[in-house]
């Protein structure tokens, strides 16, 4: 019977022993990262020993965020790959957040501060055992005169008082670094407890009729990383082409920094459903309104009812950016033109770390013809805008994004390059040239109000004066208007436009003209509306 047993727990043994010996760990060095605007697709290879037999490898140290659907592994070598499982293990943690890691750095420094005050009290206490003993000598003996004697109290207590403060001191220092790496140790406590991620793990389970070495390539996608496009904008002078800096501001909060990896951007968006929607039938009925019964108020009177109020609710405008760029490189970029999207790839390598913070590449440099011209609406604005047109723009595989904008190398402002317009022309606004005077005034003589019968009739005139005070000629459009009619009751008349095109539906009156260096121009705009004396116009 014993034997039995022995023999049972040798086989047992030999069991645990052989599945120990087919679960390998690997490693695999990340290589290529390609950055979508909310995702990353993460590339990395290792080289394995595979023994015959099954094997399970496994790829510890991976992003928690991986998607289990996206997983590819590829392998090369005499070898079959059998299946592929993701899981993340909780017992086994991400190595420290790059924060944490500099906290720690903190608390060692500070721990070598620590010894060092603790041997210079080493010392002094090894000095104040050598005064004491000389003390018991000295008080013994009797040779010493008076002065003698005194002069040797005195350096025995000026020693001995030196060596008490400077001891003092060393131990409020301690005390002091102490605290300091209490507060540390309990900033990493708040940190990991916040933070701290379970580690990924990718199982390839192998089968392998011999000993061999291959080669597996590990495709998979994180979330909680992208990018998004913002650009420098700068015209040295009207007369040559735009350019245009178009940068990849990339940032990333998998757990897992990205070290020394080729990266790609790319336009593309894998997450929008490839399926065509389907156009289900659309059933109408008549409409039949709901009727909200009163609210009686507790110890109101009974004709008092409380009215149901709606309220329109205004939502900010969230398309704000305020991301942080850092210092733009100047670095090697080839950029794949597909059907549906543009990959950008960058030959630097560079280290994202895993902080959430955003870090801005340089990626494309973009210098193209483009019509300038001045846009500007003096109702609203005494500033001329400058705008640059550019044609055949969807070839330069711009996206909608943030634009800092320099004019004859100076910074002017910010504003937005807008793709999404339906033109074959894009339209950049370049921001305000202080070089070009306007100004918009009303002509009192010729702004006044008259009373005919049972109409009144409003008259307004007003005079747009533009100069050109730089050294080139331009091209400029003022923009103002007229009111538009509403009422049958309401005539509006334009009196005087100085050439100007209106347009009757939206009443907006345009100029488009050249100004010569140093040339001023004047507009006048003057309209008439006649209504019911007996009614109100607001009309400024």
């Amino acid at each position: 019977m014993k034997r039995m047993i022995l023999f049972s727990v040798f086989i047992s043994s030999c069991i645990i022993f052989a599945y120990a010996q087919n679960e390998k760990g690997i490693k695999a060095n990340l290589s290529h990262v390609t950055v979508y605007p909310d995702r990353a697709r993460l590339t990395s290879e290792a080289q394995v020993d595979i023994p015959a037999g099954n094997t399970i490898l496994k790829l510890t140290g991976l992003s928690p965020y991986i998607d289990a659907q996206s997983i590819q592994v590829k392998g090369t070598g005499d070898f079959t790959i059998l299946s592929v499982n993701l899981r993340n293990n909780y017992l086994n943690n991400l190595e420290d957040m790059p924060e944490v890691k500099n906290i720690r750095n903190q608390i060692e420094a500070l721990q070598l501060k620590i010894e060092d005050e603790k041997a210079a009290i080493t010392t002094l206490d090894e000095k104040l055992s050598f005064l004491q003993a000389n003390k018991a000598v000295m008080v013994k003996e009797s040779t010493f005169s008076i002065e003698q004697f005194k002069t040797l109290m005195d350096l025995y207590t000026s020693n001995i008082d030196q060596i008490n403060i400077t001891r003092l001191k060393k131990n409020r220092l301690i005390k002091d670094y102490e605290k300091q790496i209490s507060a540390l140790q309990q900033q990493i406590s708040d940190k990991i407890n916040k933070n701290q991620l379970p580690s990924g793990e990718i199982s390839v389970t192998v089968d392998a009729a011999r000993p061999v070495t291959g080669r597996l390539t590990f495709e998979y996608t994180v979330s909680q990383a992208g990018w998004h496009p913002s650009y420098d904008i700068r015209v040295d002078d009207i007369n040559k082409p735009v350019a245009i800096y178009y940068k990849a501001n990339v940032f990333q909060n998998t757990g897992v920094e990205w070290k020394n990896v080729k990266l790609s951007f790319s336009t593309a968006t894998p997450w929008v459903a490839g399926n065509v929607p389907v156009l289900n039938p659309w059933f109408i009925d008549f409409y039949t309104p709901i009727t909200t019964k009163s609210i009686q108020i507790r110890g109101a009177s009974p004709k008092a009812e409380a009215p149901v109020m709606m309220e329109n609710i205004v939502m900010a405008d969230k398309n704000t950016f305020l991301k942080k760029e850092a210092e733009a490189a100047s670095v090697s970029v080839e950029k794949r033109v597909g059907e549906m999207s543009v990959t950008f790839d960058v030959a630097t390598l560079y280290t994202i770390p895993s902080d959430g913070k955003t870090q801005t590449i340089e990626i494309q440099r973009i210098s193209t013809p483009a019509e300038y011209k001045y846009v500007t609406v003096p109702k609203l604005s005494n500033h001329a805008y400058l705008t640059g047109n550019i044609t055949d723009w969807a070839k330069q595989s711009l996206l909608s994004g943030e634009a800092n904008l320099y004019f004859e190398n100076t910074y002017v402002g910010r504003s937005r390059l807008d793709v999404s317009q339906m033109s074959d022309t894009l339209s950049i606004s370049l921001g305000t040239d202080p070089g070009i005077i306007v100004k918009r005034e009303k002509r009192k003589d010729f702004t006044l109000k008259r009373i005919i019968g049972a109409n009144k009739t409003e008259t307004y005139s007003f005079l747009i004066t533009l100069r050109n005070n730089k050294q080139s000629q331009i091209k400029i459009n003022v923009i103002d208007q007229i009111p538009v009619s509403s009422n049958s009751q309401i005539t509006v008349e334009a009196v005087e436009l100085t050439g100007g095109k209106l347009n009757s539906e939206t009443g907006e009156v345009t100029w488009e003209f050249e100004l010569k260096p140093g040339e001023t121009k004047e507009i006048i705009l003057t309209y008439s509306v006649r209504y019911p004396k007996n009614q109100k116009i607001i009309l400024e």
